[in-house]
């Protein structure tokens, strides 16, 4: 066991890779490691960062042991961060190696910033007296050190009369501190006015904070009900406690009016987290938030693994969003990981949905979180009015996507000056292209996937492994000129076809893979809310909480479709992502229309979006998830094998199914082919392993992997608990 003391034989070091317990190293004479420190350590050929671990150390001969060969000069990782760590490993049943690698992916930051040279005001006069010479001696009036470039830009002067200054002795160089990535948030700078609802949930949520102890609240919110501005009030409670604080956004890259709505409270925006930050400000706000610097992060999935100092509280904005299940290398959801590193650090977490997930209403009605609902939208405005378009009786002409009563809408809309927005969730321009003559279906060579046809970019794209093709004039098969057929919509068509009808509206097509990326999409979503569109075509991004203060129309084209498949959350996602779409419209007050063409009009899922009845489906949902002891009321994990060959993938799964336990309370289903049987040249099969909710089901894997075949060749098992995706 390490103890805190200057010097140790020896030390227990979590490196990040696949490996299951920590690697002994000798601690050199005059080395001070403790648990937590970041060093720098050989593996095979190659120097590592790793995390000094707790536990004791094995027995290995100390001649045997290699040498730690550096200790960062950074805060150590502390234990409840630690604890986390462990933690995730044995629930999602991954190599503690590769959790701990999710925590030191800033390597640059291990290392102090270094301080910035700088100028600042002796008492020495200049031999003459200019107007730019005048501008900058005010400036530098105080004693405040400045950078050579920071003072010429607010003095209004060239750099050069800086440097005269400076060779008369009138300015001294001075080393000035690393600048913070985001100024200091100020929890009063501009208190709201709230509706008494949102004053009733502030409250509550002020409660907890000042409670400083671990509860998790539901702010269960309709859209537009102001959601944001209540959890704003905890972040300012947490932030008087001089805590940090971490907001979990699914689409933080995108969401640049969030960004803006903080620091209209606060004075300041948050430091952001995200895979499109550039590396150097990533490791500046890993190492500042770690520091204490940073007292507010807006992040994605992966922020909650940043190494906050003094976290005191976790928002979960949109808590029932698919975006926060990571489904690569470690298995997580986002919102549950973030409830659990809240009671291990005893700090309260606040989840925010206006459609939340089944699981975390049924944690509500049974006590284990506070619920705190917002039944009305800001300022009185109304919710829009719902209504289905029966596609059987209304269909679209012919070679068309739109029904005429949707069409006559959006033409009402226009004259009216006001925005439509137009939702389907497929992206490209047609999800299947076929020869007319032979039948040729143009699928990706190495997945079970048709290619989908990306009009704009006159390419074939696999959505699954990236493969790209140019779309050809004659078909490979045939050799038949212009037969070729693309096959039902994605948004480039609707647009299309938005076009034909609507040739002087400003039309705007919102696709995750448009040319541009994330800045054109951040551009975009900010003309849209300035006015600068008239017709808005958009994917799912559109529905991540954006305010679009002149939408009155929402036409879902194709509200069927998150219904056609054997997803036991279908009904819930489809009634999440419509409910979410619809409440784009009339934000700000101004009638508004929520249109959803359907051939399915007395579904369920329909008949509770359109009746604005959210308890009646999620009581209906609720039964029915009981019924059969899915999740909440049961558990299932999903283990997923792979293989470069069909034969060894469904050898190795079937021996997996023979070496199961025998269990009451759990049982397996399959080997089968999973529904997308081949990805990026790898055949997959998939074992279904459901049980009751108090069940082992993390020992029960381990024990059936532990008799199972060993894995060898091209075979890889991947252990997936609490699944989100079938396929």
């Amino acid at each position: 066991m390490i103890e805190d003391s200057p010097f140790v034989a020896a030390a227990p070091v979590l490196v990040p890779m696949p490996a299951e317990r920590p690697y002994t190293y000798a601690v050199p004479a005059g080395m001070r490691v403790v648990p937590g420190s970041i060093v720098r350590v050989p593996l095979g050929p190659r120097q590592v960062a790793g995390i000094v671990w707790d536990g004791a150390v094995e027995k290995v001969d100390a001649k045997k042991l290699r040498p730690i060969e550096q200790v960062f000069d950074c805060p150590p990782i502390d234990r409840a961060m630690r604890r986390f760590v462990d933690w995730i490993a044995q629930y999602t049943l991954s190599p503690p190696g590769m959790v701990a690698r999710m925590l030191l992916r800033a390597p640059e930051a291990f290392d102090p910033e270094p301080w910035i040279e700088g100028l600042q005001r002796t008492f020495a006069k200049p031999d003459r007296m200019t107007g730019a010479r005048m501008r900058v001696l005010e400036t530098a009036e105080g004693g405040l050190a400045w950078t050579r470039s920071g003072l010429a830009h607010a003095a209004g002067v060239s750099s050069t009369v800086i440097d005269g200054l400076k060779a008369q002795g009138v300015f001294e160089t001075v080393m000035i501190p690393p600048r913070p990535v985001v100024a200091a948030p100020d929890p009063s700078y501009a208190q709201p006015s709230l509706m008494p609802d949102q004053s009733d949930a502030a409250a509550m949520l002020r409660t907890n904070v000042a409670a400083g102890a671990f509860g998790v609240t539901l702010l269960d919110g309709v859209t537009g009900s102001g959601k944001t501005e209540v959890y704003f009030e905890a972040v300012a409670a947490a932030l008087d406690r001089g805590k940090q604080v971490l907001i979990l956004l699914p689409e933080i890259a995108l969401t640049h009016a969030f960004l803006e709505r903080f620091q209209e409270r606060f004075g300041a925006k948050p430091a952001e987290w995200h895979s499109d930050l550039p590396p150097r400000m990533r490791e500046r706000v890993w190492r500042q938030v770690s520091e204490g610097g940073v007292r507010v992060v807006a992040g994605a999935r992966s922020a909650l693994f940043l190494p906050f100092r003094e976290l005191g509280l976790i928002v979960v904005d949109e808590e029932h969003d698919p975006a926060y299940k990571q489904e690569d290398r470690v298995f997580y959801n986002a919102r549950d990981m973030a409830v659990v590193r809240g009671h291990i650090g005893g700090f309260p977490v606040v989840l925010a949905s206006a459609t939340p997930s089944v699981e975390s209403r049924v944690n509500a009605s049974q006590g284990r979180y506070s619920r705190a609902v917002l039944s009305a939208r800001f300022a009185e405005a109304a919710l829009p009015d719902l209504k289905t378009i029966d596609m059987r009786r209304a269909p679209p002409a012919r070679g068309g996507f739109l029904s005429p009563v949707l069409l006559g809408q959006m033409r009402q809309t226009l004259e009216k000056k006001e925005q439509s927005l137009l939702f389907l969730n497929r992206r490209g321009y047609a999800p299947l292209t076929l020869c007319r003559v032979c039948g040729h279906r143009f699928g990706c060579p190495v997945c079970s996937a048709w290619l989908v046809e990306h009009r704009f970019r006159g390419q074939l794209v696999c959505h699954h492994c990236g493969h790209n093709e140019r779309r050809p004039e004659a078909c490979p098969e045939c050799g038949t000129l212009d037969h070729l057929v693309a096959c039902g919509p994605g948004v480039e068509r609707i647009a299309e076809e938005v076009v034909a009808h609507f040739p002087d509206a400003r039309t705007i097509v919102l696709s995750s893979d448009l040319m541009g990326g994330v800045r054109r999409l951040r551009l975009e979503l900010e003309a849209i809310a300035n006015g600068e569109a008239d017709i808005v075509i958009g994917t799912q991004l559109v529905a991540k909480g954006h305010n679009f203060p002149n939408m009155t129309l929402v036409g879902v084209v194709d509200a069927d479709l998150g219904l056609a498949n054997g997803d036991p959350r279908a009904a819930e996602r489809t009634f999440q992502l419509l409910s979410q779409v619809t409440g784009r419209a009339g934000r700000t007050g101004k009638k508004s229309l929520g249109l959803l063409q359907t051939f399915q009009p007395d579904h369920p899922v329909m008949r509770a979006i359109v009746s604005g009845d959210a308890e009646a489906f999620y009581e209906r949902e609720i039964t029915e998830r009981e019924r059969a002891a899915l999740p909440p009321f049961g558990r299932l994990a999903g283990v997923i094998v792979s293989a470069a060959t069909r034969a060894e993938a469904e050898g190795h799964a079937r021996g997996l199914r023979r070496a199961a336990p025998q269990a009451s309370d759990l049982f397996v289903l399959g080997p089968a082919e999973a529904p997308l049987s081949l990805i990026g040249g790898r055949h997959r099969f998939r074992l279904l392993i459901q049980g009751e909710r108090r069940a082992d089901m993390q020992g029960f894997i381990r024990a059936m992997l532990a008799e199972g075949p060993k894995i060898r060749g091209s075979v890889r098992v991947q252990v997936d608990i609490d699944p989100q995706s079938f396929l």
